[in-house]
């Protein structure tokens, strides 16, 4: 027997009668942060300095302040000959019931040419990880080692999505302007805190995205290459924390010392909290307008130097979607301009939602029946050359119908 979802029903009932009767408390803190938005907005640099004294006694991630809080920006016209590029990828991983550790990401790319010679190229890369090298970092100056899965392998397949979206910028033609979009965050979020020591930051940041992204800026220098990434139905509240530091009343900002032990909506910034950004541009931007430039204050953030991320959101007429930029791009009004114009094209050309991802991801996506028919190919490569592909019970039994 399966899920038997009649006996769920009675709790996502419920669930849902919470939600309806939060549902009012959840408008007037919205409200209260939109107007905090536009006073906080006429009082930019005090506010910039109240969040500078708080520091890290702040305990939640606030958004910096380098282009205004509450700008709106009207979208530019978008060039009718550009190229839009795409990289997205999926995985299939390894576990202790496999017949041998390896692991294969498969990137999805796509490029697109509009205007008078239009044309789009899709393809996908499969790479296999199988040697000792690849299945682990090691640190160089000593003998301790991490073991490359679970989230340390959405890293290296993040780093295969900005390699591949390089070639394609390459090969783009040069007196074109093009978009190069990611899927989600440019941040490393899995490198952030204290997770993994931290020589896995340098292996995995210092010496293998960064060198990427000094490449994208070089490419950038020559030509119009705006590198981007794209979020669609973003839940963070950057934006928002900034503003739950202007509510503080304590002086400096100090969440542990002032508001330790104090439950939900219980701390005087609470006036605003629970309010994603989403919700709070959602009111304020107009259809293809995007908000100011924020920077994002992640501890992992302050390893890229010039590659240090900023993103605003963007009204693409369906939702609030958040797109990032690294700085050296960011701190261009022409290639700001061009993220701007071309993602909002792209999202009229795909519904709702990048064209050139959506393709992309089409091209990564890895179905079922096809993990399992990787699984049978590593199996029968290994029984051609006399090795035993040993497995667990477990898997021989979840992958025979008994019944």
């Amino acid at each position: 027997m399966g899920l038997d979802l009649s006996r769920a029903a009675r709790d996502i009932d419920s669930m849902a009668g919470r939600l309806h009767d939060g549902a009012a408390a959840q408008a007037g803190r919205l409200t209260r942060a939109r107007a905090v938005l536009q006073a906080q907005d006429a009082r930019l640099d005090a506010l910039r300095e109240k969040v500078n004294r708080g520091g890290d006694r702040v305990t939640f991630l606030v958004a910096g302040l380098s282009d205004g809080l509450a700008a709106r920006h009207p979208a530019p016209d978008a060039p009718s000959d550009y190229v839009a590029l795409g990289a997205d990828g999926s995985q299939i991983e390894a576990d202790r019931h496999t017949p041998v550790a390896c692991f294969l990401l498969n990137v999805g790319t796509v490029t697109l040419r509009y205007g008078d010679a239009p044309g789009a190229t899709l393809d996908s890369v499969p790479l296999l990880l199988a040697d000792a090298a690849d299945l682990e970092v090691r640190d160089p100056s000593g003998s301790r080692s991490v073991r490359l899965d679970g989230p340390l392998l959405g890293v290296r397949r993040a780093i295969e999505e900005h390699r591949a979206l390089l070639e394609l910028a390459r090969r783009a033609p040069p007196e074109l302007p093009v978009v190069a979009l990611l899927d989600g965050s440019l941040v490393l979020w899995t490198l952030s805190g204290q997770a993994y020591p931290d020589f896995v930051r340098e292996a995995l940041l210092d010496r293998a995205l960064l060198p990427v992204l000094d490449e994208f800026a070089a490419l950038a220098r020559s030509r119009p290459l705006a590198l981007a990434s794209y979020i669609s139905y973003p839940r963070s509240t950057d934006v928002v924390n900034t503003l739950r530091v202007a509510e503080c009343p304590y002086e400096p900002p100090d969440c542990d010392r002032h508001c330790a032990g104090r439950g939900a909506f219980q701390r005087p910034c609470d006036s605003v909290g629970g309010v994603l950004d989403r919700d709070l541009f959602g009111g304020l931007l107009a259809p293809g307008e995007r908000s100011a430039l924020f920077d994002s204050a992640s501890s992992i953030v302050r390893r890229y130097g010039r590659h240090a991320v900023r993103f605003f959101y963007l009204n693409v007429g369906d939702e609030i979607a958040r797109v990032e930029m690294p700085q050296w791009a960011a701190d261009s009004p022409r290639l700001v301009e061009l993220a701007h114009s071309l993602a909002l094209d792209q999202c009229k050309r795909g519904r709702g939602y990048p064209v050139a991802l959506s393709e992309s991801h089409e091209q990564a996506v890895v179905h079922e029946a096809d993990r399992e028919q990787f699984w049978r190919l590593v199996e029968n490569a290994l029984a051609r050359r006399g090795l035993r592909a040993e497995t667990s019970a477990k898997s021989t039994s979840k992958r025979t119908r008994w019944l």
